[in-house]
């Protein structure tokens, strides 16, 4: 990366050279227009000296028939006054479009005016109709006047007089319309009805041009930025318009652009310079416009020259801090115009610069950064809209960039006024403490029983006695809580230059004690005043806090503006749950934040990094992110604490001599694991245990490992190094890799180290392939010259695929900004991999343990609060164990949540990338029943049926198919992407067979499951309307109950004739009759039998007690 450029000394200019530059700012510009059009004519001698002159002033500057342009022009001589446009299109530049031209030997000495109408060829001006039949897009007109002095006689012959060689001379630019922006030339001329209707027809199927401008909003919600090195990262692609692409590709040698930002600046930048806004181009270099913020608040413009050099300038004037402002930068060829502007739009500071030569700019070669990067640090501010305007050079007055949500901007104001006297409060008051106590301590230097009076003592209090009535009652709680405080405790510097910090952790540890408490949430009331004051004080886990609970309505009323200035202010201040939870908001869309993946990609690329660098610290309030789900009963059975049986069970089997217990814990206790508090000291002895006594090969490896780092232990290279390899030889790929990073390290030896990372990569090391990404990507890989993205940006890809962090994070940085080959620009993808990394922060699980240890003591009040806190940060397992609480204790839930609980966080469940399935079929038995105030949306419900059998879960088919049964068609789109042939898709019969099929396979199938009953009953219920509806079933039962009926009538004629011979006996119709009967009434019943089977199937189904989710 090109580091930034000095600005050069501002050379000294002569008196008379300077004097000069004064004069030449009067001297009328060619090509400015008067609204003065009126024809004067003053008394003139003729014996004066006047110069010719031509001015063009035009009512509508676009290219139209029939434009009026009113020429103004003075001659001393006969003259001849002269018009021409000139056209440029796609295909042909310099075309003469229009020639007109008068004479004028009369009027000398006068100032005279002209109406003239311009006449362009109908292709220029005209939208394409059944005579018109190829209209041309022209991209620039140019209208040229000037004066020559001729002989009258000479008027009617050809006129060969050059522009540059005229007496007097000016031109204008006109606007050009685009084709289907014209109107239809009427022609005067009528069609027979067939060519009017065809064309008609033709002429309604006319393209519109894409609406596109080159005025663009890149940001357009407010930003906190830290002054990390993270930032909003915006590409920007051609145009589509080809005449917007066309003016871009001139500019690029001659670059003419604006941008105008809003901020809010905290501080000046702590060292060098910090990135405002800057382009960074395919080589990662710094390119035109690169502006950043000194030390002393100037602004520091660099620009990347044509010739290919660099130059940087720098304002006088400096930005003012705790107060907004806008500032535009205005870009044109070589020269830069920056304004300072105020809140009101007024401009406050305006400075030019000029530069030797015309800047190079090509803003699709590259991407813009807002905030910080890689290469440079952000600054510490709000963001407020920032407009570019990618082809205009605008006046401040002509910027249109509104200061939107005037009461979010106002509140951020109002913030920090009251913070500023809150920390002076506490300053001083820490200052008059202090004070008085090196007093008495000098009263007690030789006094031992003053001095033990001293220190047992009640500690002194200050009754505020500096401060008014009206200060002391407007921050009474702060004077309250600044008397109940000991300043003499340790944490509190003496200097007091860490004072108002301590203040502020302090307050927090009190409100947060309050609300932990069996009823805490009653006492939310009482504690946002102390976690506004902590928060003041600058401690933003308060500002998280209060950004919550006014967010959720937590034992508040909901306020949305407090909420959005707490979130802000936290994630300014670099509160990591903070950052998170405005990475979230923002790329999901949800909560009036407005769906942005460059803003959502900047918050969670800053907690992403946070999270590799926290996970090499062993120190502040860190766990290991789990994913313990609260209904999962295993689980929750396996956590444990230091007294609890699991531990001491595993205690037990480590002091044996197991190895698999010795591993296991002292992960737990290094890591902050499964309930046991985090203690990196008594786990680095068991790895010392286990690697001396069991010759285990990861124990050596991780005790090589903090032996090398020196956590928790003393350093201790020689001995790392020996273990080091003795679990290499051991063949574990972590060993390999890491010989490889301490001949890279510690011996600078880039050869051994590459050598080891090949084979710790065969054997599937992640670490390895980013290790060799490394090498690459700095140029030293053995054997290869230069540095090589390319290669590197695969290895790391290879380790993202292996879950290693660093290689995640570069990844999902290529990602953003598009600048590497193999990776095309996908913002969602670069956020997802951002946030997959920011989830595993070691200080969210600090928050995840303390909600899942509470709800394992039952303190409810506790448990709601840390799981609402984890939620809203993103992570799904804490929103699906919320909404598992408050379905788990809805009177809880209702009496301190204004939101509807259940509803909203298995909503943001089913959201998330790794939603899991019971989250979308509770969702979709809300969709299906109608959830409280939510209406029914049975479409809905098939979606999330269909997505949770698509993860594998047997109750998603079974669900699809009872809603089958009751009559309902599932859509096309959601059997497709179950991946139902087609052909099932018109059979309900076939589709049902394959869903209660995919149910069975889906379940365990070695025990006797819903699905397996569910299927085993559609083939019977398959096979038995077979039977009934075979119409050879039906012609064999006829006939055999004919030939039984002719077998009946014959018996009983034989006997009638052998009981009463010669008598005719009359057959008797009882018996046939009473069979016919008996088939019905068999008949029948089964019908009933299975109508009432399916009745009470229905009934069942269809029953609120006995929801679809309950197979």
């Amino acid at each position: 990366m090109r580091p930034p450029a000095e600005p050069p000394a501002a050379p000294r200019r002569p008196p008379l050279l300077l004097l000069l530059l004064l004069l030449t700012n009067f001297v009328p510009s060619f090509g400015k227009e008067t609204l003065r059009t009126t024809a004067v004519t003053p008394q003139f001698e003729q014996n004066m000296d006047y110069a010719d002159f031509i001015h063009l002033n035009i009512l509508e500057k676009k290219v139209l028939n029939n434009s009026e342009v009113l020429v103004q022009y003075l001659c001393s001589k006969p003259c001849i006054i002269n018009l021409e446009a000139v056209a440029s299109s796609e295909f042909r530049t310099g075309v003469p479009v229009y020639r007109r031209r008068w004479k004028d030997e009369k009027n000398l000495y006068v100032s005279r005016t002209r109406q003239v109408h311009l006449k362009f060829p109908s292709i220029m001006v005209y939208r394409d109709d059944y005579i018109i039949r190829n209209s041309i897009i022209v991209h620039s007109v140019i209208l040229y006047a000037w004066i020559s002095h001729q002989s009258v006689s000479s008027y009617d012959a050809e006129q060969n007089e050059d522009y540059q060689d005229a007496v007097a001379k000016n031109y204008t630019f006109l606007e050009a319309v685009p084709p289907f922006e014209r109107p239809y030339k009427d022609h005067k001329v009528c069609l027979q009805w067939g060519a009017d209707y065809l064309w008609m027809l033709q002429a309604n199927r006319i393209p519109q041009c894409p609406h596109e401008s080159d005025g663009v909003q890149i940001l357009n919600f407010i930003y906190a930025s830290s002054g990390e090195k993270t930032g909003i990262v915006k590409k920007f692609e051609q145009f589509e318009n080809r005449e917007l692409e066309t003016v871009r590709q001139h500019q690029i040698d001659y670059p003419m652009f604006t941008v105008s930002i809003w901020l809010y600046l905290l501080h000046h930048c702590e060292k060098d310079l910090c990135g405002i806004i800057y382009f960074i181009d395919p080589k990662e270099m710094y390119s035109t416009p690169a502006v950043f913020l000194s030390e002393e608040g100037y602004v520091h413009i660099q620009m990347h020259l044509m010739r290919g050099d660099d130059l940087a300038v720098k304002t006088s004037f400096s930005l003012p801090l705790k107060q907004w402002l806008r500032l535009d930068l205005s870009f044109k060829g070589g020269q830069i115009e920056v304004s300072s502007v105020g809140k009101n739009l007024k401009r406050h500071h305006h400075q030019s610069f000029n530069f030797r030569e015309d800047f190079y700019y090509d803003d699709t070669a590259g991407y813009f950064v807002l905030g910080g990067s890689g290469y440079v640090n952000g600054i510490e501010a709000f963001f407020g809209p920032v407009k570019y305007y990618r082809l205009n050079v605008l006046e401040t007055e002509q910027i249109s960039n509104p200061l939107h949500d005037e009461e979010t901007v106002e509140q951020i104001e109002l913030y920090y006024e009251r913070c500023m006297d809150i920390q002076e409060i506490v300053y001083e008051y820490r200052n008059i403490i202090s004070q008085g106590e090196k007093m008495q301590r000098n009263c007690y230097y030789e006094n031992y029983y003053l001095e033990l009076i001293h220190n047992y003592r009640e500690k002194p209090k200050c009754d505020a006695f500096m401060w008014g009535k009206e200060i002391r009652e407007k921050y009474h709680t702060l004077f309250k809580l600044l008397q109940e405080m000991d300043f003499s405790a340790p944490g509190v510097s003496e200097d007091g230059s860490d004072t108002v910090l301590e203040v502020g952790r302090r307050i927090f540890q009190k409100a947060a004690k309050s609300l932990s408490s069996a009823d805490g949430l009653s006492n939310m009331g009482s504690s946002v005043p102390l976690l506004a004051d902590s928060s003041c004080c600058g401690y933003h886990k308060a500002s998280y806090f209060l950004a919550v609970v006014f967010e959720t309505g937590l034992g508040v009323s909901v306020d949305r503006t407090k909420g959005l200035l707490y979130s802000l202010v936290g994630a300014q201040g670099n509160e990591r749950l903070a950052v998170m939870n405005l990475g979230y908001k923002h790329y999901q869309g949800i909560n009036n934040y407005p769906l942005d993946l460059e803003l959502s990609y900047a918050y969670y690329s800053n907690i992403a990094i946070k999270t590799s660098l926290d996970q090499h610290t062993i120190k502040g309030e860190q766990a290991f992110v789990e994913t313990i789900r609260l209904m999962d009963d295993e689980l929750l059975k396996a956590q444990t604490k230091e007294n609890g049986d699991v531990f001491m069970w595993l205690k037990h089997e480590a002091t044996r001599g197991n190895a698999a217990a010795q591993q296991r814990l002292a992960q737990m206790l290094f890591w902050g694991q499964q309930g046991v508090a985090k203690n990196p000291e008594a786990a680095i002895e068991w790895y010392a245990k286990g690697a001396i006594e069991t010759e285990d090969p990861v124990l050596i490896y991780d005790y090589a490992i903090v032996l090398f780092k020196g956590q928790g232990v003393k350093k201790n290279t020689k001995l790392a190094l020996e273990l080091m390899k003795k679990a290499a030889a051991k063949g574990l790929p972590q060993a390999v890799n890491g010989l490889g990073w301490y001949y890279h390290n510690f011996k600078r030896d880039y050869r051994k180290a590459a050598k080891h990372w090949l084979i710790a990569e065969e054997l599937g090391n992640p670490d390895a392939s980013y290790n060799l990404g490394v090498l690459y990507l700095d140029g030293i890989y053995p054997g290869v010259p230069g540095r090589n993205q390319t290669v590197a940006a695969r290895y790391f890809y290879k380790a993202a695929q292996g879950g290693h962090i660093e290689g995640t994070l570069r990844c999902s940085l290529y990602y953003m900004t598009g600048n590497m080959e193999d990776f095309p620009r996908d913002p969602e993808k670069a956020v997802i991999w951002a946030k997959h990394i920011a989830e595993k922060n070691g200080y969210l699980g600090h928050v995840i343990r303390k909600a899942l240890n509470a709800y394992l003591e039952l303190s409810w009040h506790e448990a709601l609060l840390h799981y609402v806190l984890a939620a809203e940060t993103g992570i799904e397992v804490s929103q699906s164990n919320l909404a598992h609480i408050c379905e788990e204790r809805p009177d809880l839930a209702r009496k301190y949540l204004a939101t509807d609980c259940v509803w909203r966080y298995y909503n943001f469940s089913v959201s998330q990338v790794n939603a899991p399935s019971f989250a979308y079929l509770k969702m979709g038995d809300f969709y299906y029943y109608g959830y409280q105030n939510q209406s029914k949306d049975l479409e809905l419900s098939m979606r999330m049926y269909a997505q949770a059998a698509l993860e594998g879960d047997s109750q998603g088919f079974f669900n699809l198919a009872l809603v089958m049964e009751e009559g309902n068609s599932i859509p096309s789109y959601i059997l497709d992407h179950l991946e139902i042939d087609q052909a099932l898709h018109s059979s309900n019969t076939s589709l049902l067979q394959e869903l209660y099929y995919r149910c069975w396979n889906n379940s365990n199938q070695e025990s006797i499951s819903p699905c397996s009953l569910a299927l085993l009953y559609f083939y019977v219920r398959v096979f038995w309307n077979n039977i009934l509806q075979s119409t050879l079933i039906y012609f064999m039962g006829t006939f055999l109950l004919s030939i039984l009926v002719a077998f009946t009538v014959q018996y009983f004629q034989a006997l009638s004739a052998h009981n009463s011979p010669g008598t005719r006996s009359e057959p008797s119709s009882d018996e046939p009759v009473s069979s016919e009967n008996s088939n019905e009434d068999a008949t029948r019943l089964v019908q009933q039998d299975e109508s009432t089977f399916s009745n009470d199937l229905a009934q069942q189904e269809s029953n609120p007690q006995n929801p679809l989710v309950t197979s």
